[in-house]
């Protein structure tokens, strides 16, 4: 939230740093509130987050890597082969 005690230190108007990445979590610097579809929230305080973009995480929305494990089509590398 703006002018909350967790953006001391940050200059007042200065923008929340995300990054974006092809096949990963959304990284957000924190401390960030996230409002859910169902209108719920969830906090973290860390200096930053990961937000989960697939929907494969058991603790979404923060990313636990679920999104390493499994495949999601032809874009991915081959698998190693033996030989």
């Amino acid at each position: 939230m703006p002018n909350s005690p967790s953006d001391e230190g940050r200059p007042s108007g200065a923008p929340r740093r995300v990054k974006m990445q092809r096949r990963g979590p959304l990284l957000v610097e924190g401390p960030v509130e996230v409002e859910l579809e169902d209108g719920t929230t969830v906090y973290s305080d860390r200096f930053r987050v990961a937000l989960c973009t697939c929907r494969r995480s058991r603790r979404y929305p923060w990313c636990d890597t679920s999104h390493r494990a499994r495949s999601t089509g032809p874009s991915d590398d081959p698998p190693p082969t033996d030989g």
